[in-house]
């Protein structure tokens, strides 16, 4: 039978078709689509999202290096001084050479949510062994420490502890009694009581007749600080 046009296409239509059929079950690696309007969208919003965390980068930084606010941060001799900005209350009083209580923990214990820097002189690591004179390096540490520490302090918070004597703090008495930044509990019982109280009523010191009396007074001038600061601005 002789081979026609007609017949000639139609065989290759056939062909053409089963080819295409073949290619299309064939798997074929996935064509990248050209970027639409969704992509578009992501890409701005990846490009908005980077410049947002460069921006708070620093102030995150800041916020890691500094203490969390209202927590309170106590510095013994002879550690650095802090100048960061925050209010600072050096708590003065008795020690004598760790005979007397360690009242100092229980105000910081108290004013740990104040968020303020407490100065404390009772060192830790103090040896009995270091003479108390002016040749002797610790000693002459631990001395110039306090009164750097005395200076720099925006409250002074001396507690004279019925039993005691604290020569040194009577020193310190005398030394910031004029200061205005003076806060004072001597209770009775301490040894020279008349004498404190006479020098605190000659430079309007404020007196309190306990532990407990004090800290609150402290926490009343940190609060009056705070408000006179610029802007009332924040430790």
């Amino acid at each position: 039978m002789r081979c026609t046009p007609c017949s000639r296409r139609a065989r290759r239509l056939d062909r053409f078709a089963a080819e295409t059929a073949d290619d299309a079950r064939r798997p074929r690696p996935a064509r990248p689509s050209a970027p639409g309007f969704a992509a578009m969208k992501a890409v701005l919003m990846s490009i908005t999202l980077a410049m947002a965390t460069m921006t708070l980068l620093p102030s995150q930084a800041s916020e890691t290096s500094a203490p969390a606010a209202g927590v309170s941060v106590t510095v013994r001799s002879p550690q650095p001084l802090p100048r960061d900005g925050r209010l600072t209350v050096f708590l003065a009083g008795s020690i004598d050479m760790g005979g007397s209580s360690d009242w100092q923990a229980q105000v910081a214990r108290e004013l740990a949510d104040e968020g303020v820097i407490l100065l404390n002189p009772r060192r830790e690591d103090w040896n009995p062994a270091w003479k108390p004179v002016a040749q002797e390096p610790e000693f002459r540490r631990q001395v110039e420490w306090e009164l750097t520490a005395l200076q720099r302090a925006d409250v002074i918070a001396m507690y004279l502890q019925p039993g005691s004597q604290s020569p040194v703090s009577l020193l310190e008495l005398g030394l910031h009694a004029g200061s205005g930044k003076l806060l004072l509990a001597c209770p009775e019982g301490f040894w020279r009581k008349g004498n404190v109280d006479i020098t605190a009523d000659r430079y309007a010191v404020p007196r309190y007749e306990s532990l407990p009396a004090l800290i609150e007074a402290v926490r009343a001038r940190l609060a009056q600080l705070r408000r006179e600061r610029p802007n009332n601005a924040a430790d």
